[in-house]
């Protein structure tokens, strides 16, 4: 294909556009020479080189990768466990005595100091703060006990000893029945001075409502309904080859459904392990089981775990700690066939060398390296 550009008068004969004289080898060598030009224009168009003057230009190079410094910090390797988010301890609440279940809350439902737990006969059965339940009926001439110590606790707790000489203590006294008398008046029943077994429901905090497994109707003396604690913890039935890493006060990072983080600490260990299932088979036959042991986590921030009442979680315990190391993003490292591992410094002018490293302890996203390295070197790290 010839372009415009070649188009010229035939040989021997002078075009209108020659000026007169012009040597005819002259006008031979710009045909070549433009010629030449649309060559090289088509293989620009191809997208293998430029020449520009006569002279080459190479491709443009690619974008330089990003860097990230190399930095000196402390490492905590965390050891990621199952879990599973809940509430705080498990209650089965007992209708005592004889009648009819009238009224019965809702699962879910939070019930705290004084508020009833359920209706028998038409009257609120409230809660009550202590350790046991009450195991006989109180009254004035009954022996010393700690039961009459978390009586007077409660009644003094939601006012019913103000303006009275009560000393909360084991003695049940004249001023304990008439704080008595003065609860029944507000709970619109016959005001005897005497606190009977069934009248209150005793628990050691305020109960959330789990299951309701009475009907308004049935007869009291079972079960109206199960409760948990109203605090939210995480539990974990860590291996017994693992508890050194769960220490009582040791903080830990939870991951939440949805990928949300909270923050807590171990409350307490348990002391008992509960055998796992048959994991491996000896020669003689015996199998080998995978023991754990229960453990209880509170969160930092009781809101962290929003609107959840179960789900499986995960926690990481700090484990093995290194202070002072070296440390690199952990997708800066490159990995050779032979498992060893290098990454790419880059200098101050911009060139690339290799650096061979191995590695420590991974935190986050970091992992701890040792090798020809400084503190505020620069190392390649890929795109992901």
């Amino acid at each position: 294909m010839m372009l415009d550009s070649e188009i010229e008068a035939p040989v021997g004969r002078e075009s209108s556009d020659t000026p007169a004289g012009t040597p005819r080898r002259r006008r031979r060598r710009g045909r070549v020479l433009l010629g030449a030009t649309a060559v090289l224009a088509v293989a620009v168009a191809g997208g293998v080189y430029v020449l520009q003057n006569g002279q080459s230009k190479p491709p443009p190079a690619p974008p330089a990768l990003p860097t990230a410094p190399v930095i000196r910090t402390d490492m905590v390797n965390v050891r990621n466990m199952d879990g599973t988010l809940g509430y705080d301890g498990s209650y089965t609440v007992l209708a005592g005595g004889s009648g009819r279940i009238t009224w019965v809350p809702d699962a879910g439902d939070v019930i705290t100091r004084g508020e009833r737990v359920y209706e028998v006969n038409g009257h609120r059965v409230p809660l009550f703060y202590g350790s046991a339940p009450l195991w006989r009926d109180l009254r004035q001439g009954v022996t010393k006990g700690r039961d009459v110590l978390e009586l007077e606790r409660n009644l003094k707790a939601l006012g019913y000893a103000k303006g009275l000489d009560m000393t909360v203590d084991r003695t049940f006294t004249w001023t304990t029945a008439r704080a008595i008398r003065k609860w029944q008046a507000d709970m619109n029943v016959t005001r005897t001075g005497v606190m009977k077994m069934d009248d209150v429901v005793m628990q050691s905090g305020a109960i959330r409502v789990t299951d309701v497994k009475a009907v308004p109707g049935a007869n009291a003396g079972g079960t109206v309904l199960t409760a948990s604690g109203t605090e939210r913890i995480v539990t974990v039935a860590l291996p017994v080859s693992e508890q050194t890493i769960a220490r009582k006060g040791g903080k830990v990072r939870i991951v939440l459904p949805g990928g949300k983080t909270a923050t807590g600490r171990v409350s307490s260990v348990g002391k008992v392990a509960t055998a796992g299932t048959t994991t491996a088979q000896s020669q003689t036959g015996q199998g080998t089981e995978t023991a754990t042991i229960p453990v209880y986590i509170s969160l930092d921030k009781k809101r962290s775990a929003g609107g959840l009442d179960t789900a499986p979680v995960t926690v990481g315990f700090a484990g093995t700690a290194h202070k002072d190391v070296l440390a690199v993003p952990v997708n800066a490292l490159l990995a050779a066939a032979d498992g060893s591992y290098s990454v790419n410094v880059v200098n101050a002018a911009g060139a690339v060398s290799s650096v061979p490293v191995k590695l420590g302890i991974f935190d986050g996203d970091n992992v701890e390296v040792t090798g020809d390295l400084t503190e505020g070197m620069k190392v390649q790290v890929p795109r992901s």
